[in-house]
């Protein structure tokens, strides 16, 4: 059940504005789930999701946090283990190639959002998402315009998602050498094109996205 689309001008950083108003209408468990990977041509995609316990002071702990994708490995790193250490409760839930080629994309980031979900030992009450509407997930959610951009609780998803995916796209890159998923993680770069013009595709690669899919239909 989404109860709404919010888009408001954007903050200067994502905080707990959301958060505290949902806190004060009685949901004390509020997950922020953001995903990692929809676009790539190879790997998982990845479905991050934490609950902060019910405290907007905790902002300031978190000061650093922001949008995974304008923050630099180095960055994520640092705050994914600190990030952790202020959660009630965090999981990363994971789509694999097979899925992603057998559903689509959109319905394996569902299924991924949902081992996710159903791995935390704490159950929340209501969801804020990314402007992903979770069609089979029971719980209320609000969908959120630029929602890592916004609420922290996402913000602090997405990294946790990017990061988890990023250290296995980093083990491929050593189980698939030539590819450089170690340096791409698993997105189509002119390198990994390049890799895969000379290689055709791996076990890894998303068979159903192009131009993996445009290789095999020419017998690459």
């Amino acid at each position: 059940m989404v109860l709404g689309h919010e888009s408001v001008d954007l903050p200067p950083a994502p905080d707990f504005s959301l958060e505290a108003r949902l806190w004060n209408l009685g949901f004390p468990y509020v997950a922020g789930i953001d995903e990692a990977g929809r676009g790539a041509l190879a790997g998982p995609v990845a479905v991050g999701v934490i609950i902060f316990p019910a405290d907007p002071k905790l902002h300031t702990n978190l000061s650093g946090v922001n949008d995974s994708k304008v923050m630099s490995p180095a960055q994520r790193e640092y705050w994914a283990e600190r990030i952790q250490a202020s959660a009630l409760d965090s999981q990363v839930g994971y789509a694999q190639v097979e899925e992603i080629d057998q559903l689509g994309i959109l319905p394996a980031v569902h299924l991924a959002a949902r081992r996710a979900l159903a791995a935390l030992n704490v159950t929340p009450g209501i969801l804020i998402t990314d402007y992903l509407e979770l069609t089979e997930c029971p719980l209320p959610h609000v969908s959120l315009v630029k929602g890592d951009a916004r609420s922290l609780s996402v913000a602090a998803a997405s990294i946790l998602a990017k990061t988890a995916r990023d250290a296995l796209l980093s083990d491929l890159g050593t189980r698939y050498p030539g590819y450089g998923f170690e340096q791409h993680k698993g997105y189509g770069t002119a390198a990994h094109c390049a890799a895969l013009k000379r290689l055709g595709p791996s076990r890894v690669h998303r068979l159903s996205f192009q131009p993996v899919s445009d290789l095999v239909s020419a017998g690459g």
